[in-house]
């Protein structure tokens, strides 16, 4: 049986760039601790569907704005079975698709978009704590008095071939496509990927998910037990 973490209304933020195993980890260390589980980047990949089955070109802010104004999200926070539906439409596969991860970047820099989707993460983190919420600007924008915050990252060659072996792509093309990812959610003016100044640090290059995970409902033990 798998030990868990104390109960209570916690927030674990955990941030990091693509590949560096945020999603597994979060969903796990969830589960473990008896928690939600909250996929932000899903929300932002939603929104995105939404503005492509528009027609609306993801650069064009004030048409990608009105796409998210209007379109009604459902995100389920199970950890075992965390699902995403936009206006009804179950879009957890379509989500994941070259077509949006392409567009995404350019959605999530749209300052009203994130302002809009900040707002609804933090209700569904006060209706749902505890919970482990992971993103890029957690620790930092949605919920900075988190219990705990952590930044994964990994080396760009790991994230690389970790990324490829999801997906079934070149691992050189993945690489250059995580590169602009970076690049984008880094350098974007509202709310870029960063690490909060609060955070725990853990580069994942070398660690198996077991051990990240480990270490991870330790430092949580840690902290609630304060």
């Amino acid at each position: 049986m798998v030990e868990q973490a104390r109960t209570g209304n916690f927030v674990v933020a955990v941030d990091g760039p693509s590949g560096s195993g945020k999603s597994t980890v979060s969903r796990r260390l969830a589960s473990v601790a008896g928690a939600r589980y909250l996929d932000t980047g899903a929300m932002y990949r939603a929104v995105t569907w939404a503005v492509l089955r528009a027609g609306v070109d993801p650069h064009d802010a004030d048409g990608v704005e009105k796409v998210a104004a209007d379109v009604t999200l459902s995100i389920g926070t199970d950890p075992a079975a965390p699902h995403v539906v936009a206006d009804g439409v179950a879009v957890d596969d379509e989500i994941r698709g070259s077509e949006v991860t392409s567009a995404v970047s350019a959605v999530a820099a749209v300052p009203a978009v994130r302002e809009m989707l900040v707002v609804e993460q933090r209700a569904l983190i006060a209706a749902h704590a505890p919970i482990v919420v992971e993103g890029r600007d957690i620790g930092s924008v949605v919920a900075p008095d988190a219990d705990l915050k952590v930044y994964l990252t990994a080396s760009a060659e790991t994230r690389a071939h970790r990324r490829s072996a999801e997906t079934a792509a070149d691992v050189a093309a993945t690489a250059e496509a995580l590169a602009r990812r970076d690049r984008l959610d880094s350098t974007r003016t509202a709310d870029p990927l960063q690490q909060a100044p609060d955070a725990v640090a853990l580069d994942t290059t070398e660690m198996g998910i077991d051990e990240v995970v480990a270490r991870l409902r330790d430092l949580l033990h840690d902290r609630t037990a304060r």
